[in-house]
């Protein structure tokens, strides 16, 4: 047990620390408000829940694409990659909610089910589950989003005050520049 806990020190954490907190701290160094940093995360989550693998960056990007500036780009995609490990240990629960909110034959999820998705045996009860697990989402996506953004906002709040030298208005520039003008 010792020998994986060293491992996991040794692997997990400092990949966690370059991947995740690392840019977290350069978004909040930049100062932009709170508010947009709650907003953009739960969004992100939220997509980046969506229980079908490899799907989420696109709906991100989308999200982004449509909701320009009210958004903040890195913050969206972060979330959206760190929500990654949540996404697959939640397809099962979105997969019973929907069928417990459609009323549903329950998918069977053994090992001779899965024999069945591989040798296509299994079309119809898949669409169905695929279905299912999409209809759990999209009814529990927006109560993810709005409480993660109550949860983030003074949690954000806290933090951007803190890495970014008290500055959260994202007009404030980080460099002040003056250039000056000749007169043509």
């Amino acid at each position: 047990m010792a020998n994986v806990l060293k491992r996991f020190n040794l692997v997990v954490v400092p990949w966690f620390r370059i991947k995740i907190i690392d840019p977290l701290v350069q978004i909040l160094r930049r100062g932009t408000e709170p508010k947009q940093l709650a907003f953009s995360a739960a969004l992100g989550t939220s997509l980046g829940l969506f229980p079908i693998v490899g799907i989420p960056v696109f709906f991100c990007g989308f999200a982004i694409a449509v909701l320009g500036s009210r958004c903040h780009a890195p913050t969206v995609m972060l979330a959206n990659f760190a929500a990654t490990p949540i996404e697959l240990s939640l397809i099962i629960p979105f997969l019973r909610f929907g069928e417990l909110i459609s009323g549903g034959p329950h998918f069977p999820l053994t090992s001779d089910a899965f024999k069945k998705v591989l040798t296509g045996q299994a079309s119809w009860e898949v669409l169905h589950s695929i279905f299912h697990a999409l209809l759990g989402w999209l009814v529990a996506a927006p109560f993810i989003m709005t409480l993660l953004y109550i949860l983030l906002v003074p949690c954000f709040t806290i933090l951007v005050r803190k890495f970014s030298g008290g500055s959260s208005s994202p007009k404030a520039p980080l460099v002040s520049i003056e250039i000056p003008l000749k007169d043509v």
